[in-house]
């Protein structure tokens, strides 16, 4: 049977995962509730991990540890950084770094790695359901920090740094908990916002559109694996 991890920071991120996924046995560990289906010849289970790196890392070594997940799929909504992306778009992990921590640190001290790489089968995976379903689709970098980005000079100095498809709170620390375990992973994010001036407006408007789009494509991405 495989085993597939979702994890989400925010409730609104699982509300239609959850919609679909009916009648899941609820286990609660560490103060986190994980939801277990099993459909066919998979388990699957999804979390609310929280916002921010701490909870998403915690939430991940838990999942890995207690249901010894074989993927893990990051889903949600996140900030548009790169120009091409609109909002609606989706943006899909190659690799996932922090966008407030110098790297430094980590490259040169253990784990020796700073930059995650995702699973180059997930990618194509979550591509293909893209264009399956319509939807516009980037395949790039995701940074993630301590902050919701909203503010134009912000996004300017985390651009000129490190040129980045899109800006989260989680999706670094869920990569480089998977990296530290050696299970694949990939993160999928419908853009709400492009994390500028106008980025705490547009979140308000557009994130149950993003979360349903989102959780569209991970729960196709699942019937293919």
């Amino acid at each position: 049977m495989k085993i597939i991890g979702i994890i989400g920071a925010m409730p609104s991120e699982l509300v239609d995962i959850r919609k679909s996924l009916v009648n899941a046995e609820i286990k609660r560990i560490s103060g986190y509730d994980f939801y277990i289906n099993e459909i066919s010849d998979k388990k699957i289970i999804n979390v609310c991990s929280g916002i921010a790196k701490v909870n998403a890392a915690l939430c991940t070594q838990i999942l890995i540890d207690n249901f010894h997940v074989e993927t893990v799929i990051n889903a949600g909504i996140a900030g548009g950084m790169d120009n091409s992306v609109k909002v609606c778009d989706m943006v899909i992990s190659d690799e996932v770094l922090y966008h407030d921590l110098d790297l430094h640190f980590l490259k040169d001290y253990p784990p020796f790695c700073g930059i995650y790489k995702s699973d180059k089968n997930l990618i194509d995976t979550a591509v293909k359901v893209c264009e399956k379903q319509g939807v516009k689709s980037f395949t790039g970098r995701i940074v993630s920090g301590e902050a919701f980005i909203s503010d134009n000079a912000v996004k300017k100095d985390i651009k000129d740094r490190l040129n980045p498809y899109a800006v989260d709170m989680e999706s670094a620390a869920v990569g480089h908990c998977a990296f530290m375990n050696n299970v694949p992973f990939v993160t999928v994010r419908c853009i709400s916002d492009n994390a500028d001036d106008e980025g705490a407006m547009s979140f308000d408007e557009f994130e149950k559109i993003a979360a349903k789009r989102v959780a569209d494509v991970v729960l196709e991405m699942i019937e293919i694996m």
